[in-house]
């Protein structure tokens, strides 16, 4: 089934209301998730609007708690979330760490005592929309397993990076696994498999099968041992620029998986914004320019979701009739 914006974002604000949000903070969680289900992010758009709800009751999610600025050394500073709505603490992150980029040149906010921010790629999205690189990352409980070893003991840390674009803006938004598990349910609700091996069944197999790399807890790193390594430094740098929890004390189960540490950075396009244009317009043209596979196209970062994000505009968003159901049910 397809939806408007409007009537998604009307729902999700009702039920965030009813569960005791302020308006204006209803309002702004409910244009995040709303956004991330129209750029086609299903996975942490209304499919994961359940295990917020959840969180919440839970305790894990404090609704009126909002950042509070703990250190600050020129342009760096440090942030407590104080375990408010992730969504909303990442975004005042970002938004914080562009003010800082506006000052010196380059702002960088670590944050720590924070909740799942969902859509990690939305981040990257508002920085650029305001004329700045981002960069930031979170890190996670542990559910990947280090690359040799067969359990899970380091986070599928999502990493983001944008440029800011006339045409189109350029944004990176990758899990540390080939699939993140969001991604891997996605495949799984649809029946199919994945397009490459993305982890291992219970017996220690490279499989395609999603349903097979859920049950084990075992997604295969991207680049293997490099995708590892970038988990750990990535939870250490998160972790110590925020004074925050590392993965390892993190909580397994994902209904608790609170308390993260977090980084965001912005830095100030220095060279002229049209020549940098020009630039990247160039750079993006040799990309579309290469030889490809029969029936394949070259795509940059984030051209996919301004594809998506421009279909679902005019076509309606897509929904989970289930999920749906279950919303309209809160």
């Amino acid at each position: 089934m397809r939806l408007s914006y409007e009537t998604i974002h009307t729902e999700l604000v009702r039920v965030l209301r009813k569960t005791g949000f302020a308006e204006d903070r209803a309002y702004n969680c409910a244009t995040l998730f709303t956004e991330t289900q129209q750029d086609g992010v299903y996975s942490h758009g209304l499919n994961r609007f359940g295990r917020f709800m959840k969180m919440i009751e839970l305790g894990c999610i404090d609704i009126e708690a909002e950042p509070e600025n703990i250190f600050g050394f020129g342009a760096v500073e440090q942030w407590d979330g104080r375990l408010g709505p992730g969504n909303l603490n990442a975004y005042a992150m970002m938004d914080r760490a562009t003010e800082l980029a506006s000052q010196h040149g380059l702002g960088m906010v670590g944050l720590r005592n924070t909740n799942h921010w969902m859509r990690g790629g939305t981040y990257g999205w508002q920085a650029a929309d305001k004329g700045y690189i981002g960069i930031c990352w979170t890190n996670t409980n542990q559910n990947l397993p280090p690359w040799g070893a067969t359990e899970a003991r380091i986070g599928n840390n999502p990493l983001i990076i944008s440029i800011p674009r006339k045409e189109g803006h350029v944004v990176l938004d990758m899990a540390m696994s080939q699939f993140s598990y969001g991604a891997l349910a996605s495949y799984r609700k649809k029946g199919v498999s994945l397009p490459v091996p993305g982890g291992y069944t219970n017996d220690g197999e490279l499989t395609s099968d999603p349903a097979a790399i859920e049950a084990s807890y075992r997604p295969l790193p991207i680049g293997f041992w490099k995708g590892s390594a970038l988990s750990i430094v990535l939870d250490m740098a998160a972790s110590v620029m925020s004074a925050g929890t590392a993965t390892h004390r993190i909580s397994s189960d994902p209904l608790k998986e609170t308390e993260l540490s977090q980084c965001f950075i912005a830095i100030s396009v220095l060279t002229d914004f049209a020549d940098a244009n020009t630039l990247l317009d160039e750079i993006v043209a040799h990309l579309h320019a290469s030889p490809s596979n029969e029936g394949e196209q070259v795509y940059y970062p984030g051209q996919r979701t301004l594809a998506k994000r421009k279909e679902n505009i005019a076509q309606g968003i897509p929904v989970d009739e289930d999920v749906w159901i279950a919303i309209k049910g809160m």
